[in-house]
């Protein structure tokens, strides 16, 4: 009888990251990224189970669950206790790690009372990733307003993730700023950060080819590079406007060990999607090779 190869979350780590090539005859260059992907929209259609059954076979060690999207995982503020105990049963016995939430909330509104609202709100889904097994929760920052001086909105900003930094850190969660919108370049991240001294408050990278602009994403790299967390977006690598490989070349150079996770738009055909996963995963491994071929 045929012996049934166990599939576990070491073995998909081992294949999925700390890959090391020798650097210059005398030490070795190693990368300790790691492959995940975020339910968003190409993941939208798949419950927890089969989002868990493409990860595996795409490799993905992580996943991060995208709220507010009537996606068929079913994971909202909504979940009494039990069905929040089921959640995380069902990630305790994979090899797949939760990952967190990607919220859409956002601090960044002139109205004060949507602004309080979105606050009150990042708080319950620090609640509800805490009580399924995740790790953090993304938010945005997000946009900058005609009508108020940018240092205010960068000033509301920080004050409005401070305020959910508290109550992640009670839960022992991370709150992710992500790379997104007008006041989410990496430049006015950097400013906001200034005034949240909160370690659990990190940068979540999101492909942005403004950063880009003029080449001077290693510049505006290099201004967040120490808050960098645990998980980033990744644009469609086929992509020719973002500079991705001197990204991987930056990331592999800081250390940074955390999940890079496909963030797609326009989903194709279902039966499509894992081998576009899967090609994307391809491009992925090859800008690490690259890096790590460096002289």
């Amino acid at each position: 009888m045929k012996q049934k190869t166990e599939v576990t979350r070491r073995g998909l780590m081992a294949a999925a990251g700390a890959i090391s090539l020798p650097l210059l005859g005398w030490a070795k260059r190693t990368s300790r990224l790691k492959f995940g992907f975020t339910s968003y929209q190409w993941g939208k259609q798949w419950d927890i189970a089969a989002l868990i059954k493409v990860c595996t076979e795409i490799q993905a060690t992580g996943l991060e669950l995208r709220v507010e999207m009537q996606s068929a995982h079913g994971v909202e503020l909504a979940l009494d206790a039990a069905q929040r105990r089921a959640v995380k049963r069902q990630f305790s016995g994979s090899p797949v790690r939760l990952l967190g939430l990607a919220t859409g909330e956002r601090f960044d509104y002139v109205d004060p009372a949507k602004n309080r609202a979105s606050i009150e709100k990042a708080k319950q889904y620090l609640q509800l990733c805490h009580d399924i097994g995740g790790l953090g929760i993304r938010v945005f920052p997000n946009d900058f307003h005609k009508e108020v001086p940018r240092e205010q909105t960068i000033d509301q900003i920080a004050g409005g993730v401070r305020e959910v930094a508290r109550t992640a850190k009670g839960l022992g969660l991370k709150v992710r700023l992500e790379n997104h919108g007008s006041a989410g370049e990496l430049v006015s991240l950097a400013q906001v950060l200034k005034q949240v001294p909160d370690k659990n408050v990190v940068v979540k990278l999101n492909c942005d080819a403004r950063d880009a602009a003029g080449g001077e994403f290693e510049e505006h790299f290099n201004l967040v590079k120490d808050r960098l967390g645990d998980t980033m977006h990744m644009k469609d690598l086929h992509a020719q406007d973002f500079p991705f490989q001197l990204q991987t070349d930056l990331l592999i150079d800081a250390g940074w060990s955390g999940w890079c996770m496909p963030e797609l738009e326009r989903p194709p055909a279902m039966e499509a999607r894992v081998e576009g996963l899967k090609e994307q995963r391809r491009i992925w491994a090859q800008l690490i090779e690259n890096s790590l071929k460096r002289t």
